[in-house]
This record gives structure tokens, C-alpha cells and sequence, in this order.
């Protein structure tokens, strides 16, 4: 089909020249200029003209196997591989904070077979370091957010502490007696619980683990009043009864019968987690757009939010420009929670 329509339009171009054997110079010189643009254009790489994607397309993400960002992702990555015809691989690179896997996409064409899972850790790494090795609001351009992770405070179940109001009213009344279990400092969880102290006014001690599993372990043993983390690595202690949630951390509501934070009077109590997409800086707008439509239509599917919500996620995407401001957002809230706790930033 190709060779039928250049031959057809070189026999149209041969023509062109004997109707201009007789006419002016000027008029053979803007004819002939017309006619180079069109051979030019019927001979142009075959690549500028290839759909995307055509090969296994790599989403390299900071965590290991079974975390939350692993699950979210791999949920993604079979839905973009059903819908564009290319297979999209979960790669994980865990370590350094994150910096591993933004250094390898940073470093990758861009051309859109290298993506990155980015979202609320990397703001958080962005305000906590001095410096960091990439820049991810220059470096990277965003796609679209796919998942969001609410806080839950829980308490064991059976504890005299039933609400959020409890826990304010006791910690006014004790200071630094209550002990809040959460992950290890730069974690959205630990300075989750760094910005409730500050906006609830409260002085409670905060007593950092590495794993979820060990927080689960100390509040179910008595050795933390509360518990703040996410809703995944907390299910099973929910589903048995052992642990009860008293608030969700996020604007709205994640469990209908449990109120925010902000509902039990916390004003500006925001600490939900979210997750997206994003490619190296130079990456195709057309590539860029491509993506965030792909994965807007897939995470709706009925199949993707029935499975998400089981796991405690909430999976929905959005606009390049809408992450991006989330981004932006989010650098700024926890560069105030940092500097309002006096945590040292890292080097």
C-alpha cells in the first residue's frame, strides 16, 4: 500500500515539472518548493509515525513486593497492559528513601518505556532533604495519580480511648503520656503524627517502628496507646476485632461510620498518602497524554475499585496538571509540618 501511494505521488510530482517547463521561473520556484514539502513528507521516518506503545513499557517503583505502592501499581500495570496492547512490567527498586528507582528513571530516555511511581513520599523526601540527587518537580513530568492511602488512628479495641476527643482530652490532661506507634521518621505516617500533635495542640510521645507488622505487634501488647498507619498492613487486626478505628486522616470520609479527623474537631488534619505516574522530563506531551487517558478509563472500571477498596485503596487517576499541583501542594504542607516540629532536615 505504501509503494502504490508514493508511486502515485511521484508520477503527480513528474507531471507538475512539465506543466512548468512553460511557465515563469518565479512560478516553477514556489511549485517546486510545494512539491519538495509533499516528497518529503511521503518519505519521513517511520517512526515519527508509530503509535505508542509498541514494547514492554518498565514502572519502576521505590518499594518492595506486597507493599502498598506494589499492589496499587501492579493493579494498574495489568489493567494499561489489557487496554494498550503492550505489556507494563513492575520493576521494584527499593532503598535509600526512594532514591534508586527516581535515579534510574531520571536517567532514562524519555520516551515513555521508563515510568515512576511518585506521589506523596517524594514530597516528603523534597522537604526533609537539603539536597537530593533529582528534582522531582524539574526532572520528572507527572501523569496522573493513581491511588490514595488514608490514615487510620486506632486504638485496641476494649480502650477507655473511643475518639479522637478522648485521645485530645486525656493528652491535654497527661502530657507525653500517651504513646502513638508509627513508622520510622520521613515516613507520611510518622509525620502524620507529627502534624496532629501541632494541630491539635497535644504532647504525646511518638514511638517509631520499621515495620508495620511491629507497630500492629506493640499496640495489640500494650506497649503503644495508639496506632497511626494505613489501612492495608492494619485490615486483619480490624477484621478480627482486636483494633478499632476511631478516625480516618484524610478531607472526607474513607470509612462511612468513622469520622475524620476534622470532623472530630482537628481543623486542617490532612495526612493522606497518594500515589501516580510519572516519566522523564522531555517525554512527549502526546506520550504523556496518552498515559494519564489510559489510566484514568482503566482505574474506573467497576473490576479495579471493587478489588482497591477490599484492600483499603482508593485508585482513581487525573490530569498531568492536577498531580502536578498535588505535588506542589504537598512539598509545601510538609516543609511547614517539618519546620513546626523542629525536625533537622537530612543531608
Amino acid at each position: 500500500m505504501k509503494h502504490h501511494i508514493a508511486a502515485v505521488v511521484v508520477g503527480a510530482c513528474r507531471r507538475f515539472w512539465d506543466r512548468c517547463a512553460h511557465e515563469t521561473s518565479s512560478t516553477v520556484g514556489l511549485r517546486g518548493i510545494l512539491a519538495g514539502v509533499l516528497l518529503a513528507g511521503m518519505t519521513m521516518p517511520a517512526s515519527s509515525q508509530t503509535a505508542y506503545p509498541t514494547r514492554p513499557v518498565q514502572l519502576i517503583i521505590a518499594y518492595g513486593g506486597g507493599s502498598v505502592g506494589d499492589v496499587s501499581m501492579r493493579l494498574l500495570a495489568n489493567k494499561l497492559t489489557e487496554k494498550l496492547g503492550a505489556s507494563f512490567i513492575v520493576d521494584n527498586r527499593p532503598g535509600a528513601g526512594g532514591i534508586v528507582a527516581a535515579r534510574a528513571v531520571a536517567a532514562a530516555a524519555p520516551d515513555g518505556y521508563t515510568l515512576l511511581l511518585t506521589g506523596n513520599s517524594y514530597a516528603i523526601s523534597t522537604a526533609l532533604f537539603n539536597s537530593l540527587p533529582y528534582n522531582i518537580l524539574n526532572d520528572f513530568v507527572s501523569i496522573s495519580t493513581v491511588a490514595s492511602f488514608d490514615m487510620l488512628i486506632l486504638t485496641k479495641t476494649g480502650s477507655p480511648l473511643k475518639s479522637l476527643q478522648d485521645i485530645i482530652a486525656f493528652a491535654k490532661k497527661n502530657p507525653g503520656k500517651l504513646n502513638i506507634g508509627t513508622l520510622s521518621a520521613g515516613t507520611t505516617q510518622f509525620l502524620a503524627v507529627e502534624m496532629l500533635k501541632i494541630e491539635a495542640g497535644i504532647n504525646v510521645t511518638t514511638v517509631p517502628f520499621r515495620t508495620s507488622t511491629e507497630v500492629a505487634t506493640a499496640l495489640l501488647r500494650g506497649d503503644v496507646d495508639i496506632v497511626l498507619d494505613t489501612m492495608p498492613p492494619m485490615q486483619s487486626l480490624i477484621e478480627t476485632q482486636k483494633a478499632t478505628v476511631i478516625a480516618t486522616a484524610g478531607r472526607q470520609r474513607f470509612l462511612p461510620d468513622v469520622p475524620t479527623a476534622i470532623e472530630s474537631g482537628v481543623k486542617d488534619f490532612d495526612a493522606s498518602s497518594w500515589n501516580g505516574i510519572a516519566a522523564p522530563a522531555g517525554t512527549p506531551r502526546s506520550i504523556v497524554d496518552t498515559l494519564s487517558k489510559a489510566t484514568t478509563e482503566v482505574l474506573r472500571s467497576s473490576e479495579v475499585q471493587n478489588t482497591a477498596h477490599k484492600l483499603g485503596i482508593a485508585m482513581g487517576g487525573s490530569t498531568p496538571e492536577e498531580i502536578t499541583a498535588r505535588m506542589k501542594t504537598d512539598i509545601n504542607k510538609w516543609s511547614s509540618v517539618i519546620a513546626k516540629a523542629n525536625i533537622p532536615k537530612l543531608n
